[in-house]
């Protein structure tokens, strides 16, 4: 449940970031990443460390909630079929998913490589063809998998919130079944209503408990 609430909340952290900070303030913000970049003094692993340590521990808590999903799902199973679910669902994410984010970091660098095919024959301008429209997609196709990624935090953690209150998740059940056959589509609806919900409300708390250990001694007294 905790974790579920952790997935609301960052959920939501990234479409508030994207819809209550002004342009003005984006461009700032990469102007200062520029700067820091350009400056020899800033230990770029330090701060690359830190932006990883947090997209890691994101993931960490998502892949445990989808084995945790997962689980709920077969748990009337014999205990041989629960060990061969959590198997095959460790491996596709340890395996799959984070082959796939690998690929994604390298698809830059496999662009720009091939871009920069030498020769003019017919295969050289193929390959370089292919890097061009590989460089020219790649933005695209991270714009479209952080759309992605935010929609899976809200789903799975609203997911985690309604099978640990009962009583929602009955409700949930009967009204997306009054829906027909869009029960799939109102469940899924009802999830991330309830996650919007849950994920306003911690980042509320935080943003409360922020201001107030922020304070000095001075505002404090």
């Amino acid at each position: 449940m905790i974790g579920g609430a952790y997935l609301c909340y960052e959920g939501l952290e990234k479409l508030a970031h994207k819809f209550l900070h002004s342009k003005g303030e984006d461009d700032t913000r990469h102007r200062e990443m520029l700067e820091a970049m350009a400056d020899p003094s800033v230990d770029l692993v330090v701060l690359e460390k830190e932006r990883v340590k947090g997209a890691m521990r994101t993931d960490l808590i998502l892949s445990a909630e989808i084995i945790m999903i997962a689980l709920g799902t077969v748990a009337k199973a014999t205990f041989a079929k629960q060990v061969a679910v959590l198997v095959s669902i460790a491996v596709l994410l340890s395996v799959g998913l984070c082959g796939l984010v690998a690929a994604i970091v390298r698809l830059y660098d496999a662009g720009l490589y091939l871009s920069r095919t030498p020769g003019a024959g017919p295969i050289a301008v193929l390959k370089r063809r292919i890097g061009r429209g590989i460089l020219i997609a790649a933005p695209w196709l991270i714009k479209f998998l952080s759309i992605a990624g935010t929609a899976a935090m809200f789903l799975v953690g609203g997911a985690i919130l309604t099978l640990g209150v009962p009583a929602l998740h009955h409700w949930i059940e009967q009204a997306a079944q009054a829906a027909g056959s869009f029960a799939g589509i109102a469940a899924t609806f009802a999830d991330g209503v309830i996650s919007v919900a849950a994920g306003a409300a911690v980042l509320a708390g935080v943003t409360l408990a922020t201001k107030i250990f922020k304070k000095t001694p001075s505002e404090t007294a």
